[in-house]
């Protein structure tokens, strides 16, 4: 290859400089006409109304909602974001404003940020006095949660603990958590969030607080710390708010497990379910969506019949009140053990879309899930059941599990 050398690029710079400055304002006049285009176009799609979010009351004698996870203060700050100028001004006024007239009777609203969003208190303190939850959580029994999300571990450290132990003393406060371990993002180191996991687990099994647990694509540590740290037969509170005699025995002496939004296998959850006769899987918007199959089997595998044979791990559950050990089909698969959650902002069940009040939107999402749209979970939930179980039913069934697990 010849290279031809030119004396005049030398001598006459300027026409380089020239070039350039008419490129780059060429290339500033197309950003510029890009960008107008753009807006143009969005002009042309109008957001979403923010009053789609405010559904049509339920029946008076419809099933009570209790979302048992979600994130109220995140929640609020999403709406926000989306709607800058929108009609709700506080996180009270939003929270109303989506449930009032749908029979939202509990919430548990779940921290899980470190430092401690000093904003817990706030709310907490909102909710005290039965006269202050009538005006400001439209009379919704308000509750929360506090522990470190695994996403979170590598900032856990003594003062964020003390934080948690003294909102762990509050009189709206019913759980530990959200703790446990995700290693699908790995956002924390996975031996860090292994300590972290196991040090909330001491403190909440020694303050007899029921566990809300994160775990995702981390079974097999999850199992073997979960079974390490609790024990299978730690006591809780007494079972006075529990109204089926026949699982009474079972309850006396378990610790309430949460295993929150789960999509990890359907052995990993029935291992657990065998092995802890008082844990609940939490069921969001999340088992509607076509690339999640492992919650709808998982909650299939409940409903087997009792005369099928069930995991081995049955054999190490805990006796009973009397000393007796139980039976392998002690816990009939037919019980429905779930927990149904939102964990707003996150997890708009996918098929809300289908009502009537939402014919509008088309192809557009809805900006945010709450606590309103528990119902359409339930209705999946029992499609997904095909046992004869309406969506009344399982809100039934929930419900009843959610005082189990809480004392809500």
């Amino acid at each position: 290859m010849f290279l031809i050398f030119r004396p005049s690029l030398l001598l006459k710079p300027r026409r380089f400089c020239r070039y350039a400055t008419v490129t780059a304002q060429t290339s500033a006049q197309q950003r510029s006409l890009n960008r107008t285009k753009y807006q143009e176009m969005v002009k042309k799609k109008p957001p979403i109304p923010e009053s789609v979010l405010v559904f049509p009351n339920r029946s008076a004698n419809a099933p009570a909602i209790v979302d048992t996870h979600t994130h109220i203060a995140s929640t609020y700050a999403a709406y926000r974001t989306k709607y800058p100028e929108g009609r709700f001004s506080t996180v009270h006024e939003l929270f109303r404003g989506v449930t009032e007239g749908h029979r939202v009777e509990a919430v548990v609203d779940v921290w899980c940020e470190a430092p401690v969003r000093a904003i817990w208190r706030e709310l907490a303190d909102s909710a005290v006095s039965e006269d202050d939850r009538a005006q400001k959580w439209g009379g919704t029994e308000y509750y929360f949660a506090m522990g470190v999300h695994p996403h979170e571990a590598r900032h856990y450290n003594d003062d964020v603990e003390k934080n948690i132990l003294e909102a762990m003393a509050h009189p709206r406060c019913v759980g530990w958590g959200e703790i446990g371990l995700d290693y699908h993002y790995d956002l924390s180191p996975r031996d860090v969030q292994q300590d972290v996991f196991s040090r909330q687990l001491r403190h909440a099994v020694k303050l007899g607080k029921p566990l809300t647990v994160h775990t995702r694509e981390a079974d097999e540590d999850t199992e073997r710390i979960l079974k390490a740290e609790v024990p299978s037969d730690h006591k809780v509170r007494p079972p006075s708010t529990f109204r089926d005699p026949i699982f009474d025995a079972l309850f006396l002496e378990c610790n309430q497990i949460h295993i929150h939004c789960f999509t990890d296998t359907p052995e990993f959850a029935q291992r657990l379910l065998d092995h802890f006769p008082n844990l609940y899987i939490g069921i969001t918007g999340v088992i509607t969506y076509s690339s999640n199959l492992n919650t709808s089997a998982t909650i299939k595998n409940m409903i087997q019949p009792p005369s099928e044979p069930q995991s081995e791990a049955t054999s190490d559950r805990p006796p009973t009140a009397t000393g007796e050990s139980l039976p392998s089909t002690s816990i009939p698969r037919g019980r429905l053990r779930i927990l149904l959650e939102t964990d707003a902002p996150y997890m708009v069940p996918g098929n809300i879309y289908d009502a009537p009040s939402l014919s509008t939107l088309k192809n557009k999402r809805l900006p945010i899930c709450h606590t309103a749209m528990i119902p359409w979970t339930a209705e999946f939930v029992a499609s997904v059941l095909g046992d004869g179980r309406t969506a009344e039913d399982v809100l039934l069934e929930a419900r009843e599990n959610a005082r189990a697990m809480y004392g809500i």
